[in-house]
């Protein structure tokens, strides 16, 4: 896997906002976003001056004209976007903009992104930790090559995909925790918050989740058949008694890295101004964020990463993925058990990898920073077929059929994000980070803070293209049931029913040219 970072004069130059009359022609979206104050709350938010938020207005303005590309619409991830080639390793390079040091922190979190954590005590005591339970020893063994993850396939076991595990408060008190965002949910008294399917030697997995399939059929406009595969979730071989009746299961498969500490750069005020859009639309469309507390700060923010927009940071995720997954601790989740619950008296005796000569935790700082920088800072993928005349038109059907309204095309960072290249940069997401109720079809039955068992954040579509050429299979929606992106628009529910109705009425060369577009993104 190739981790060298572009020669500097290879790198697109940093991308410029010009306030030039046309630019600040707003069109009816952007209006409705600074009319409303929001501007104010922008600057403060943001590090952006006046003359700034109105630029930013215009040219995030969703646009009218699908004759042509928008400017830098091959640019998804601004200036730092990976140019080159579109192969198994598109997902793997640095922001382009990294400067020397940048380039090395970017070299040192792969190298513990790939790390192999051994089980305690081991010779190497830096590796020392894995578990006690476990889903994979190393980071890269759910996200290969930077990529999304999959379901079990027959008898193909997957790291990539796994079982969260939660019950609804049952008591005053527990409400009032979650309230107050002092939890998300709360774990299955025995099994957490995690089914674990594997054990270090001497101690059993948790158990096995299983997947049956059956299928329902839709037919389309002009009399297309698609089958969709309706999945059925269990636990086989569960190793220390049975779950508790309240618990849920929600499967998860990975998701894809590039562009997160771009997405962590969005204004917090961008986002809420795209929830209040939707509300005064009207239209049955009507997003909001998961307020969460962050596990570094204890701040309450908008939470941003995670299926369902649980984790506010790339940090916070790094650091709930090392101890849920692993098995490893860190300063933002200090267990050295993971998620061994009291009840699994076994685990909690296991020898854990603590070093009180490198610190309190497994993976201490600089370990879980370098891990951060590395997450933060994967390039996105350059677009390709932009000026594609079925590209285009797919795009135009993208827009009608209501999709961009929940997959909102594109933001511009904070001028004062945490670091300098991410910041300014106009960014083609395709996500309003927002939580939305997708319908009964794609139900969990989870609450996850203020994220309900009908609400998913609506996922970003960068990249997405690239599915079957960095991964070799294609797996979507939050636990891969949908093999083609097709199957994936007609799971829509709930807020998406509508897209994805206006998709199944299209005739079939315009279902394929939106077909093609998202497989540009």
């Amino acid at each position: 896997m190739s981790k060298t970072a572009s020669s500097k004069a290879d790198r697109p130059p940093r991308l410029r906002l010009w306030a030039s009359a046309t630019a600040l022609c707003f069109t009816a979206g952007a209006v409705g976003v600074f009319a409303t104050g929001v501007a104010t709350s922008f600057a403060a938010d943001s590090g952006y001056s006046a003359a700034d938020a109105a630029r930013v207005g215009a040219v995030t303005a969703p646009t009218t004209d699908f004759s042509r590309p928008e400017p830098h619409e091959n640019l998804a991830g601004g200036a730092g976007t990976f140019p080159g080639k579109p192969d198994a390793k598109s997902m793997s390079h640095p922001d382009a903009t990294l400067d020397d040091p940048g380039v090395e922190r970017f070299r040192l979190g792969f190298a513990l992104f790939k790390k192999m954590w051994a089980q305690a005590p081991s010779s190497t005591q830096a590796s020392d930790g894995l578990g006690p339970l476990f889903n994979a020893r190393s980071c890269l063994s759910c996200h290969v090559s930077d990529g999304r993850g999959r379901p079990p396939e027959g008898e193909t076991e997957s790291q990539s995909f796994l079982f969260r595990l939660a019950r609804t408060p049952v008591t005053d008190a527990e409400r009032a925790a979650l309230a107050a965002h002092e939890h998300l949910n709360f774990p299955d008294p025995v099994y957490g918050q995690q089914l674990q399917d594997q054990g270090v030697t001497g101690l059993k997995g948790e158990g096995r989740p299983v997947i049956t399939y059956a299928e329902k059929v839709v037919t389309l406009t002009g009399g297309d058949i698609v089958p969709l595969r309706v999945p059925s979730y269990a636990i086989t071989d569960l190793a220390y008694g049975p779950l508790d009746p309240a618990t849920t299961l929600s499967p998860r498969i990975a998701q894809s890295l590039p562009g997160m500490g771009l997405l962590e750069s969005i204004p917090e005020a961008a986002i809420l101004a795209q929830a209040d859009l939707q509300a005064k639309a009207n239209d049955g469309v009507h997003g909001h964020p998961n307020r969460v507390r962050d596990p570094k700060t204890g701040a309450v923010v908008i939470g941003r990463f995670g299926w369902k927009a649980q984790n506010p940071t790339v940090r916070a995720q790094t650091a709930a993925a090392l101890s849920s997954d692993i098995g490893i601790s860190s300063p933002d989740a200090p267990d050295p058990y993971g998620d061994c619950t009291a009840a699994e008296t076994a685990c909690r005796k296991m020898p854990t990898g603590v070093q009180k000569r490198l610190g309190d935790t497994e993976a201490p700082d600089p370990i879980l920073e370098l891990l951060t920088a590395y997450t933060a800072n994967l390039a996105v993928p350059a677009r390709r077929d932009v000026d594609q005349p079925d590209v285009l038109a797919g795009k135009a059907m993208f827009y009608q059929a209501g999709c961009a309204t929940c997959h909102t095309p594109k933001f511009v960072t904070a001028r004062n994000a945490a670091d300098p290249q991410h910041a300014f940069q106009l960014i083609w997401p395709y996500s309003d980070l927002l939580l939305h109720d997708m319908g009964e079809g794609l139900a969990d039955g989870q609450q996850v803070g203020e994220a309900t068992g009908r609400e998913w954040r609506t996922a970003p579509l960068w990249g997405i293209g690239l599915a079957q050429t960095v991964n070799g299979y294609q797996a979507y929606l939050h636990d891969g049931r949908a093999r083609t992106l097709e199957e994936a628009i007609l799971w829509h529910g709930g807020e998406g029913e509508r897209a994805r109705n206006a998709y199944a009425a299209m005739e079939k060369s315009d279902r394929q040219k939106l077909l093609k577009f998202l497989g540009s993104l």
